[in-house]
């Protein structure tokens, strides 16, 4: 099947591989020229415009963005302007369901599928395939089938069932928006077991407290017990005894044993962790639903601290402590 893939980047490219591979014919456009000359050099149409790159396009017409989301809707549109009825536009990256729902709609008027592709695999995909979850209207998600049961992890050993495509890896989930909203949970999973993994990981890395010189003043809480923290705990191997039988665990865990094997100090790294929007989204949901969600919300929230965005209340705590005790800052 053909099919027209714009944005190039970490996912993007490999996902045009990997269809490649399993013999698809992929027209590709990026503002990026190097990245579209790479693709062409393994075997895609590359196209110097976006009118360039639907004019390659055989109709009915494909095009999957992987793009930001922040410029996606915008991008949408100036595609959707070079397409005509029975055309299909799938967006794959992170967007906001929302943005699905009211676009669907719009798209629906001139005939228009839009399919929403929440995708997850990240740099692994390639090899490892990526698990799709799918919103849009049922008849343009089945001709995409090619293309997703392609992009997907598949079956590996198991015997396949026919008509259940959630056990090879991807899955119709509902009209446009659908898709997107059940990956926005998923990313907001994903944070809220990250920061457990972290803070788990974080408990292991002070368990030595106990050797370490303290401070006897008024400003440190004295550790009663030193007795009972006297571990040098080898973190990169107990990530790595975890991923043999323990139930927490995970392909999350898999990768934080890798990346302490590595850099057991985790010297590379500043601590700044980023959030896309997903787990913001989810809370939202959660809150116009009524449902609790504390240990996403806490998750995300950690994420914002990374960022010093909890600088001016720290600085304000520190100075109320002045006003009714006294207390005068410790330099780190």
């Amino acid at each position: 099947m053909q099919l027209g893939m714009m944005g190039l980047g970490r996912m993007g490219a490999n996902m045009v591989r990997r269809l490649m591979r399993d013999g698809h014919d992929c027209v590709v456009y990026d503002i990026n020229a190097a990245a579209v000359a790479d693709l062409a050099g393994d075997g895609a149409t590359g196209a110097g415009s976006l009118q360039d790159f639907v004019a390659r396009l055989e109709k009915p017409r494909a095009v999957w963005l992987m793009l930001p989301a922040a410029i996606t809707g915008k991008v949408v549109h100036q595609v959707a302007a070079l397409l005509e009825e029975g055309d299909i536009v799938i967006d794959g990256g992170n967007s906001n369901y929302r943005d699905g729902v009211d676009l669907g709609a719009e798209l629906a008027t001139r005939g228009i599928s839009f399919v929403d592709v929440g995708t997850s695999g990240g740099v692994w995909g390639l090899e490892r395939g990526y698990c799709l979850m799918i919103g849009g209207p049922k008849d343009a998600v089945q001709r995409l089938d090619p293309i997703l049961a392609s992009l997907a992890p598949g079956a590996g050993t198991a015997p396949e069932v026919p008509g259940d495509t959630a056990s090879r890896g991807y899955l119709h989930c509902g009209p446009s928006g659908a898709g997107h909203f059940v990956k926005m949970v998923h990313n907001g999973i994903e944070y809220g077991l990250m920061a457990a993994y972290a803070e788990g990981f974080n408990i292991l890395q002070a368990a030595d407290a106990g050797t370490k010189a303290r401070a006897a003043d008024a400003e440190t809480t004295p550790l009663a017990e030193p007795q009972y923290y006297q571990f040098d705990i080898d973190l990169a191997a107990v990530a790595e005894v975890w991923r043999h039988g323990s139930v927490i665990g995970s392909w999350l865990l898999d990768l934080t044993a890798g990346a302490l094997k590595d850099d057991p100090d985790l010297k590379t790294f500043g601590g700044r962790v980023s959030d896309s929007g997903e787990g913001r989204w989810t809370l939202k949901a959660a809150i116009d639903t009524g449902v609790p969600a504390p240990v996403l919300s806490t998750a995300l929230f950690d994420r914002f601290s990374s960022r010093g965005e909890s600088e001016f209340a720290d600085k304000l705590l520190s100075a109320m402590r002045y006003a009714f005790g006294g207390h005068v800052e410790k330099k780190s």
